[in-house]
């Protein structure tokens, strides 16, 4: 019997368990999602299948039931999650543009698998420029996870008049990945290193700024945290298994009560979250998602990492040096958390609740 107040579970995971059906058929969606998951995990193409077949039914999902998809699929693995979180975001925000994109301009359909690379960094910079054939991209991106497995992604670039979003085809001439950079311990196989492009065709997406302006901007950004959560939860798993076995420990005891404690509190941001945004979709505009998004991100990240601080004082050295699990559990959570930008985000929401506070006055 499932317990509402246990964040820890064993298979699928239900980011509010209260909103659930009765029956309990979502958590039995779940628990299937996630066997099929840790199925799938390790084999690209099989991650690849999911990823498409699970946006296939992403337009009427909520944001409560997105949340739980992308929490369960990182507690898998959150390799997997990795590849299928961009996936689900570049359907859902080609599905959101108010204007026509011209897909077969890309050559994209049905087998298209996507990335969305939007990072900045200093030094790199892509240019679209418009001609009488269309748009060309020029210059290198940042950050493009997969670039040379995926064949299409939604790209930012900057124009004379702002950052557009633009979709292209990346597996053509031109278009050149550098997986070789890539020499991260965690998602070691997620290459995430600069792309090149070299007057590339692409198609525009939206008008300028509206990737930044657009609804479903920021519910993306909390659904990422969605697996910050799941990747937390598959490792806090690793600690409650080892706890079980020392029953009259009462510093494992203790730090598992800490993990639990932690990812009750991120568990209750985005069930939060879900909620607010699947209102605002409703017709309920009155909340500042902006602001809920990014503090929902930093609650999340902090809690995920006191969970893997706790979770490593219980487990002690042996696991991470002897179980190729736990050490990729702990390494890939360790570097994906590190997609949010910490203390300058927290900076960020400390500016944004300024100014909320003087709209108020």
């Amino acid at each position: 019997m499932r317990s509402s107040a246990a964040p820890i579970g064993d298979r699928g995971v239900a980011i509010d368990p209260f909103s659930s059906p009765s029956d309990g058929g979502a958590h039995v969606l779940l628990d299937s999602l996630h066997a099929r998951a840790v199925a799938a995990a390790g084999d690209r193409a099989a991650e690849f299948a999911l990823a498409r077949e699970l946006a296939r039914g992403a337009g009427g999902r909520s944001a409560g039931a997105a949340f739980d998809l992308l929490a369960t699929l990182a507690a898998a693995d959150a390799t997997l999650a990795r590849v299928v979180e961009p996936h689900l975001d570049a359907v859902g925000i080609l599905a959101e543009c108010p204007e026509p994109v011209d897909l077969d301009a890309v050559a994209a359909g049905g087998p298209s698998t996507w990335g969305v690379f939007a990072a900045e960094a200093p030094g790199m910079r892509l240019e679209a420029r418009e001609t009488d054939g269309g748009w060309l991209l020029s210059g290198t991106k940042p950050w493009c996870s997969l670039a040379d497995e995926l064949s299409h992604a939604l790209v930012t670039a900057h124009t004379p008049s702002g950052r557009r979003l633009f979709a292209v085809a990346m597996q053509q001439a031109g278009v050149t990945a550098h997986p070789e950079l890539w020499a991260a311990r965690g998602l070691p196989t997620v290459p995430s290193g600069p792309v090149d492009f070299d007057g590339v065709p692409a198609v525009a997406v939206g008008a300028e700024g509206w990737y930044l302006r657009r609804p479903g901007f920021e519910r993306g950004g909390v659904g990422v945290a969605a697996c910050w959560f799941g990747g937390a939860v598959g490792l806090a798993r690793r600690a409650r298994a080892a706890a079980r076995l020392r029953p009259d420990d009462d510093i494992a005891a203790m730090h598992l009560g800490r993990i639990g404690a932690a990812l009750l509190s991120a568990r209750s941001v985005l069930a939060h979250a879900a909620r607010s945004f699947d209102a605002s979709d409703h017709g309920d505009p009155g909340r500042d998602l902006a602001l809920l998004a990014q503090l929902t991100r930093s609650v999340v990240r902090r809690e995920c990492e006191l969970v893997l601080r706790e979770c490593g004082h219980l487990l002690g050295p042996a696991p991470y040096a002897t179980e190729s699990e736990v050490a990729a559990r702990a390494a890939d959570l360790e570097l994906y958390l590190r997609q949010d930008h910490a203390e300058r985000d927290e900076a960020r929401a400390g500016r944004m609740l300024a100014a909320a506070g003087e709209d108020e006055r």
